[in-house]
């Protein structure tokens, strides 16, 4: 059952969690070019796609079925972290039958191993909600997955439509890479 106290969350999320599919729907229309199936690195683009889909929609499905009364949140976390295991396996057989696994691609790989983690913990949380209804801390658990859902999503996202990516470890390389042509035309 989900405490009073953390009810008014999943209400937010599920409401949240509508509108980003929604978003994440136009975001897939003006980036339709990119999905194109036969266009080169699509495949990248179309697990993103279906990345930040699955991610809002198990924010979605979780929220939800949380605001139902009684116990089925337990049954939701594991049902919905199944679905999502199923997605990151297909993922990953999808990146490995339609590329060599290129160091390209060890990012895609790095993120959807970031969401089993998720689901494996959510299917663990749902699990325990199951065996012990009354403990709200496995509830707080889920309620934090659904949170990570979210950000996972939103990433995933900002990646499809092609916006810009600007990480410490990008700069940090960019700013030694412009030294280091800086020391070669001196030397030259």
């Amino acid at each position: 059952m989900v405490p009073p106290d953390i009810h008014d969350l999943f209400l937010a999320s599920a409401s949240v969690a509508g509108a980003l599919i929604g978003l994440l729907f136009v975001a897939i229309s003006v980036a339709a070019d990119r999905l194109a199936r036969d266009k080169a690195g699509t495949e990248v683009h179309r697990i993103r796609a279906s990345a930040a889909l699955t991610a809002f929609t198990n924010a979605l499905a979780v929220s939800l079925l949380a605001l139902i009364p009684g116990h089925k949140i337990g049954i939701a976390s594991v049902a919905v972290a199944i679905l999502g295991l199923m997605f990151v396996v297909a993922s990953l057989l999808s990146l490995i039958r339609g590329h060599r696994m290129q160091w390209a691609l060890a990012r895609e790989a790095t993120f959807l191993v970031g969401l089993v983690v998720i689901f494996v913990l959510q299917l663990l949380a749902g699990t325990a909600i199951i065996a012990h209804p009354g403990n709200s801390g496995t509830v707080n658990t889920v309620a934090f997955l659904v949170v990570f859902c979210f950000l996972g999503g939103i990433y995933r996202s900002w990646e499809l439509i092609g916006a810009p990516s600007i990480g410490l470890v990008h700069e940090v390389t960019a700013l030694a890479l412009k030294k280091h042509d800086v020391d070669d035309q001196r030397d030259a």
